[in-house]
């Protein structure tokens, strides 16, 4: 039986790539995970993850329950930036590293928010669904070239971003507190409070993290705010949108459409009011994924694994844990 220490593959499209020859040189197992299985069941997670060192982790939860179910786990690489379906405090209790692939998604991010936006804004699926019923209309939508889009959040996915909508012709504007003054004087990006970004903007993308501040930053009282007609784009975290307050502005009219990658509960259920609208374009926690960034996210999630392994604390990958200057990969 091999006393190396194993890597679990929970990521999406993880059995292979260059993780595994990272890891396996440092002296690893590298272990895929059979991606039939439910992994946002707890006990199903615990049972896949069993006595791993280290977890390649997708977007799968790791509660209270399930963390304190993993007594030898000692890193969650999380292939992406974001880690809300992390139990911060449990793995500071338990000093589990989370970490995390800062800087290697933002541009397949913003190329799928520009594809949202331009699928809502020409009237997709709308328009494919009625090809495929044998409904030949032809529809007008508005122009996109001298529109206003506003970026709620400016950090790298949303600074992706601003250069793609300008050259779409689209003015831009956003809402973020510590926005870079450079980045905003070399791309005349307009700076304002959340409220105003609302009212004028045609297009309101979201680029930020779920916090406790932010669930439901997007609620029946922000919708209301919105232009009249515009379209709501989210590559963020689902958690940012109350999806019964969208609905409703969906079918009442207020909103012309949405464009969603991501969704308060995942996968989307089937019964969800937002399968009905066909102006409401879907993906399925995509965003970041494209060829390029799966495999630069594997290996930047694998040297991290082994850094800390061989003693090393790569800070800017590291999301918990602060202040702590004694943590071990030795219990």
């Amino acid at each position: 039986m091999s006393m190396k220490p194993v890597v679990k593959c929970c990521a999406l499209m993880a059995d292979e790539g260059p993780h595994f020859e990272i890891l396996e040189r440092a002296g690893f197992d590298v272990e895929s995970v059979d991606r039939r299985l439910n992994l946002w069941n707890e006990d199903t997670l615990i049972e896949v993850v069993g006595s791993a060192a280290a977890v390649l982790a997708g977007s799968e939860p790791y509660s209270p329950r399930v963390l304190k179910c993993l007594p030898e786990l000692r890193v969650i690489a999380r292939t992406g930036v974001g880690f809300d379906a992390i139990d911060l405090p449990t793995c500071d209790e338990q000093h589990v590293a989370i970490t995390t692939t800062p800087g290697v998604n933002h541009h397949s991010v913003a190329e799928h928010t520009i594809a949202l936006l331009m699928g809502v804004a020409r009237g997709f699926p709308d328009l494919d669904m009625r090809v495929r019923e044998g409904e030949w209309e032809r529809i007008t939508y508005p122009r996109v070239m001298g529109t206003t889009l506003g970026i709620v959040g400016l950090g790298r996915i949303g600074q992706a971003v601003v250069p793609r909508a300008l050259g779409l012709g689209m003015k831009v504007i956003a809402c973020e507190p510590f926005a870079d003054p450079e980045f905003v004087k070399q791309w005349k990006v307009e700076l304002c409070e959340l409220d105003d970004l609302l009212s004028r903007s045609d297009y309101v993308s979201l680029h930020i993290p779920l916090t406790a501040e932010t669930v439901h930053l997007m609620n029946a009282e922000r919708f209301a705010k919105m232009k009249a007609g515009s379209v709501l784009i989210n590559t963020g975290r689902g958690g940012l949108v109350d999806e019964s307050a969208l609905n409703a502005a969906l079918t009442y009219g207020h909103l012309r459409g949405a464009g969603l990658d991501v969704f308060e509960t995942e996968p989307l259920p089937l019964d969800s009011p937002l399968l009905k609208h066909r102006h409401v374009l879907l993906a399925g926690h995509v965003a970041g994924l494209d060829v390029e960034s799966r495999r630069d996210s594997l290996t930047m999630a694998a040297e991290t694994i082994v850094a800390l392994k061989d003693g090393q604390w790569p800070e800017s990958c590291i999301q918990n844990l602060r202040g702590v200057t004694d943590w071990s990969w030795e219990r």
